[in-house]
Formats: C-alpha cells, structure tokens, sequence
C-alpha cells in the first residue's frame, strides 16, 4: 500500500560494478527502493561504469542477478528500459564532452595546467602554513597568453569546476541544516587530462537530465555534495537541470572494532547470505534496521509493511552496527512465518547437489514433504535443512563419533535391544505409539524418556539433536530404523 502517491518523486540506485555486491550497498539499493515504492515514485537503476580498470561484466551480472532475487525491481535502468536510456554510463560519454564544453564556454569550469608536483608543493606549503590544502584557484584566472605558454611547454590541462566564493547550505534529509564555506570547497576536476569524464561530472549530470528529485546515499559521499549541488546550479543557468534534488546521506554500516564495514570484510558480501540460505525478505528486514526503525517495539515485518511505513525522516545519523546473530534471529523468524508449502519449495536447493550428500536418486519427495513441517521451527538459515534430514536421503547415518560418545552411556545395547523389541511391536502409524515404546524400554532400565530415547536417536539419525524423533522414525520408516538399531547394536557388542 502506498502512502501519499507522488509520481513526481525520482531516486536512483547507481552502484560501479566491482567486485561481489556488499550488504551496505543492498541498504542503500533498499532505501531509495523503498522511498520510490512509500512515494508511488520512480526507482532509476543506473551503473556507473566509467572506470574500465575496475569495472567487470560479471560484477555487472551479478549486481542484476542480486536485485532480482532481493525482489528490488527498477522502473527505469538495464534491461527495462526508459525515457532517459541508455543507463550505463559507459554509453554516455558524448554527454559528458556536450556539458562538459558548456560548463567551459559559461565560465562555470576553466582549463588547469598544474603538474602533481607543482600541485604537491603548494599543498605542503599551505598545510605547512596552517591554511587549507586544497586546490588554491591558481589557474583560474590565466590570461590567453599565460594558457598559450603553458600549451606550448607541453602541459596537458584537466577541467576544473569552479566553485561559488560563497558558503554552500542545504537541509539533508537525514542529518539537518548543514552548512559548507569556501576554503573548505575548492575548485575540483571533472574531466581528466585524456579528456575522461570523471564521476564528479557524470553523477550530477545523470542526475540532472533523469530528473532525479531525492539523492539517498551514503554518509561517505557527504563531502562531495556542496561541489555537486554548485554544479547543479550551474546546469540549472544553462538549461540543462530543472531544480537541485533534495540529499539524504545515510548512516556507515559498522562492523567489527567500531570500524565501517567495507568490502573485504567477509561478513559484509551478499553472496555469503544468498549461499547459507538467508530468505530476500528476512535479510531486507534486517538491513533496514540498520539506521532505521519500524517502531520501538517491533523488528520483524514483511517488505510490504516497510513500504507502508518508510520514511527517510526516521532514518537515524548515527552509525548501525551490523549484527550477524540479530540477522539470523530475523530471518529465523520469516522462515517460521512461511506456510509449509512455501517453506517446502524455497529448501529444495539445499536437498539437491552440491549441497546434498546424498544421490539424486535418494532423494524422497514423499518423505521431505512430511518431514518438512517439523524443520522449520528448526532452522535459522536455509542451509540449515540438509543436516537436519539427511537420516531420511542417506543409506546410512552420519556417523559423529562425538555424538555416539556422548549418547552411548551406562548398558546401551541393554536398552536398544529393549527397545527394538517394543518398536518391532508398535503401531508405525503413530507417533505416540512409538514414543510409548521408548517410554517403556526406558522404565525396565530405569531411565526417564529423555535418556531412553539419546541412544535410539543416535543409532537412527547419528546426532543427539535433531527433528522431534519419534516423527521422524514415523517417517523413517520401520524396516530402516529397526536396521539401523541393528547396526549399532552390532558395533556396540562387537
């Protein structure tokens, strides 16, 4: 359901494609998603690909393949389409030259033919001095004759922007009133010495002609917007914008040793959550509490019911911790709120190889799809399901000699053979039957249930833990189970 409709409302989502996507960049796809979807708005799903020696096809493909299975769909971008193609900026470079001439012939940018070293002296100097250490404007008024003469020594000249002589404040969504002076706001480049556009021009002017309304990012990126919003002044004065979008910058994602979580850290790579079996809902609920809130008293919720409520204005400043075991408390809880059948379908990828152990041909629908109902207030992830069922697909136990150590006390082959006995005779059709068994096998030896029953769950399955056990030998089936207390009978007397 959507609040207030407002087609008007324009965000985009604009990731570079290097390396495997990251659960901080999800966060900032999942916001600007839900914004645009809160808004009735427009979702802009744009690839900044302008880098050819870190950007990759197959970082590309996978950026596509993780929005598909997260469920962020794009009304505009690759393979939808739109009024402002093509959306992959690669494709955009005689844009880029078309503004960035206009900037030139407006005044708005200038050429600069300051070598790195000249660059680093005067930086040294001025820190040296105690006065700021950025660019110091110094060919930004060069006569004809002065730009002649360095042309004729060879230099090559990037394209600067030049910047406002005054202080630069906007309101930001998340974080208020912000306010940027002069020297802390050089002039910057934006276009290099080859002529390659750099992102500093290419993401405003994207911006600017997709008519995007609301920019939502990261906090890291907050330095670069009062240059951002005076080129977006600038391409107001030449016709090519129609207004400044309005900045929300979000809160860093933290991970271990209060440090922000980047793209080395193996806990932050959306693969490693796709691969465990986290649900796309379960890890979109988590994501989103990492500076946001549904309500003070409840943390699971369904994607539709974050829409309902979004609002980048509750959106906090301060930095989120990412929680591993919160993430899979979460996603616990949206396993246990599929219904079975659903349940049953989204593991079917972890009973089938590579993830299985067993042969494809083991494989029991009829059994999964009985046994199922009782996993899933079992697991926490996905992946989670194979060794909890694998006594059903395996021709054998997992033998864990830790388990058989531990379950194999006092005169277990007493028991077992006490207990076969009154299985052999129980009525297989029920569970309570075959509790009772146990039961009674345990009362001759003077044990209550819970130690009667560790020996045969262990013989049977190979684990002490596991699905409640009597539906699972229900499941099992006699012939197997009484064959496998056989087994474990003939290894403890042997």
């Amino acid at each position: 359901m959507v609040n207030s409709p407002d087609r008007s409302v324009r965000v985009r989502f604009c990731p570079s494609p290097t390396g495997n996507p990251h659960v901080g960049l999800v966060r900032t796809a999942l916001f600007n998603w839900a914004f645009a979807r809160h808004h009735g708005g427009t979702m802009v799903f744009r690839i900044e690909d302008t880098d050819a020696a870190r950007d990759s096809e197959e970082s590309y493909q996978q950026l596509l393949d993780s929005l598909r299975w997260l469920g962020l769909d794009w009304d505009e971008g690759p393979e939808v389409g739109g009024p402002h193609a093509p959306y992959r900026q690669s494709q955009r470079m005689d844009t880029y030259r078309d503004i960035a001439g206009k900037l030139l012939a407006g005044g708005y940018a200038y050429h600069c033919y300051c070598t790195t070293e000249e660059l680093d002296a005067r930086r040294e100097a001025a820190r040296a001095a105690g006065k700021p250490s950025g660019y110091d404007g110094h060919c930004r008024e060069l006569t004809a004759e002065q730009t002649a003469a360095f042309e004729a020594e060879g230099r090559s000249a990037i394209v600067r922007f030049r910047m406002p002589d005054q202080p630069i404040t906007f309101r930001d969504l998340v974080r208020g009133e912000l306010t940027f002076t002069p020297d802390n706001v050089p002039d910057y480049g934006i276009v290099r010495a080859n002529g390659a556009p750099l992102y500093t021009l290419v993401n405003p002017v994207d911006d600017a002609l997709m008519e995007i309304t609301h920019v939502l990012r990261g906090e890291d990126l907050l330095s670069s917007t009062p240059r951002q919003i005076a080129l977006y002044q600038a391409l107001i004065e030449l016709g090519v914008a129609k207004a400044v979008p309005e900045f929300g910058h979000l809160p860093y994602v933290m991970g271990e040793g209060n440090k922000k979580l980047s793209k080395r850290d193996p806990q932050s790579s959306l693969n490693l959550y796709r691969e465990r079996g986290f649900l796309p809902e379960g890890l979109l609920n988590y994501l989103s509490l990492l500076g946001w809130s549904f309500s003070a008293d409840q943390d699971v919720f369904t994607v539709p019911e974050m829409i309902e409520k979004f609002d980048i204005a509750d959106v906090n400043a301060n930095p989120a911790r990412f929680d591993l075991k919160k993430a899979e408390s979460i996603n616990a809880d949206h396993i246990r709120m599929l219904d079975e059948k659903e349940f049953a379908a989204r593991c079917e990828p972890w009973l089938r190889a590579p993830h299985a152990p067993w042969a494809p041909e083991d494989f029991d629908r009829d059994a999964w799809e009985r046994i199922a109902p009782h996993a899933q207030t079992r697991l926490t992830v996905l992946s989670d399901i194979t060794a909890n069922v694998d006594f059903l697909f395996l021709k054998e136990p997992v033998e864990d000699e830790a388990s058989w150590q531990k379950a194999m006390k006092g005169e277990p082959a007493a028991l077992l053979t006490t207990a076969r006995a009154r299985l052999e005779a129980a009525d297989w059709t029920s569970p309570e039957s075959l509790k009772d068994a146990v039961l009674k096998a345990g009362e001759e030896h003077g044990l209550k249930l819970g130690k009667a029953q560790a020996p045969v769950r262990v013989a049977v399955t190979g684990r002490t833990v596991g699905l409640p056990l009597f539906e699972s030998l229900e499941i099992l089936g006699k012939d197997r189970t009484l064959a496998r207390i056989d087994a474990a009978l003939a290894k403890l007397t042997a």
